[in-house]
């Protein structure tokens, strides 16, 4: 029998250190978030998503020279091999597109040459790989189960731009593909969450990236996690308007129900991320005369009183309130919300796998091994006895 201890079990492992990492901190009193020493703030405004994912995933911003570089390879590596694009169009067009994601990346460990070479250099090599890919996979499967034509990757257009490209087969402005590249930064990376803790779990067992990522693929898709701002959209075109905002809150408390988009398990303050996509969410609606941003501000208000006046429990908003109603103001179906959300965080995801496998710290990571306290039956010190079936059945 196991000693209870309920301050570590049944609680989602929150508050409990598991390993060390440089890729992120957050500090959920003063509502910051920090990609390797950067505050997410700072890079929102002045990076680029290539600029950020080359940070994540070597540890430093990169010169002129190593930018180019790192670009090169990601425009080079865009492209899918054939029989993986033709193993997609074998799909029921029904198709989830975070499942279709997870298979398809699955799949190109069966591309790489060099799969038994476990390095730090050929794991690198891997990384911008799948960072190049994930949106080409998102793009091919759209077009695919919507037969329309497959449309070639640019060799010249950013990272963010190209993805919006291949998506509708336009070239999208520069301001679009600003905002939408400021997306891509804002959900590169956030510590220990549960696709990226997927993924070091994976990747403790030695296996290759493509498993680690795949395993981080099903964690996003769930609607607690990468899903939850599809929820929040639903939420919002079931609302409908200002007016219906305050009925709607009040019939979900009173059914016990929870707000998503609201409240978030490490943030005790403004999550940083929803301030960024809280002013793009005003201006693209503004711009579109949509009233997608004042219902989702009202959502966000009247959530945070009925918190206050029934629990007594401050709530905030997190990054998924306000990035439901950009991503629809952008054109984007609303079944692609996770698979974009995936396509920036495979820059984490394969920053912290590399740091699994090749830690510095001494001793070296373990095979993560959680134990669980039995609660099940027990018919005597001896277990229970078996019995046949025919006895059973009598």
């Amino acid at each position: 029998m196991s000693n209870d201890n309920s301050s570590t079990k049944n609680i989602g492992l929150r508050n409990i250190e598991v390993a060390d990492t440089k890729i992120c901190a957050i500090e959920p009193d003063n509502g910051k978030l920090i990609y390797r020493g950067y505050d997410i703030l700072d890079l929102a405004k002045n990076s680029t998503f290539e600029e950020t994912a080359y940070l994540l995933l070597f540890g430093d911003l990169p010169s002129r020279e190593q930018i180019e570089n790192f670009n090169a390879k990601l425009i080079a590596k865009r492209y899918l091999p054939s029989s993986v694009v033709k193993s997609m169009t074998y799909r029921p067009i029904s198709s989830s597109p975070m499942d279709v994601l997870q298979s398809t990346i699955s799949m190109l460990a069966d591309h790489d040459e060099n799969i038994n070479d476990d390095s730090k250099e050929a794991n690198y090599e891997r990384a911008i790989n799948l960072i190049a890919k994930f949106p080409t996979v998102v793009a091919v499967w759209d077009r695919i189960r919507k037969n329309l034509p497959l449309v070639k990757p640019s060799e010249k257009l950013t990272h963010s731009a190209n993805f919006l490209y291949m998506l509708t087969g336009e070239e999208p402005d520069k301001e679009f593909a600003k905002d939408f590249d400021i997306c891509l930064v804002l959900h590169a990376e956030h510590s220990f969450n549960a696709s990226t803790f997927a993924a070091r779990e994976v990747a403790s067992t030695r296996a290759h990236m493509y498993s680690s990522i795949a395993a981080a693929i099903g964690a996003l898709s769930g609607e607690l996690h990468g899903g939850a701002n599809v929820k929040v959209m639903e939420a919002l075109q079931e609302i409908g308007s200002v007016e219906n905002v305050e009925k709607w809150v009040n019939a979900r408390f009173d059914a016990g129900e929870r707000i998503m988009g609201m409240g978030h398990a490490v943030y005790k303050t403004d999550d940083p991320r929803a301030k960024v996509l809280r002013e793009m969410s005003k201006r693209l609606a503004t711009k579109m005369n949509s009233p997608l941003y004042g219902i989702t501000q009202k959502l966000e208000d009247v959530t945070k009183e009925e918190m206050k006046k029934r629990k007594g429990v401050e709530i905030f908003a997190n990054v998924d309130l306000y990035s439901a109603s950009v991503y629809h103001m952008m054109g984007i179906q609303l079944d692609l919300n996770t698979p974009i959300f995936a396509l920036a965080r495979i820059a984490g995801w394969a920053a912290h796998v590399i740091e699994e496998k090749f830690a510095e710290a001494q001793p070296k990571p373990m095979l993560y091994r959680p134990t669980a306290a039995y609660v099940g039956k027990y018919c005597g010190p001896l277990g229970c006895e078996y019995t046949s079936l025919q006895k059973r059945i009598q």
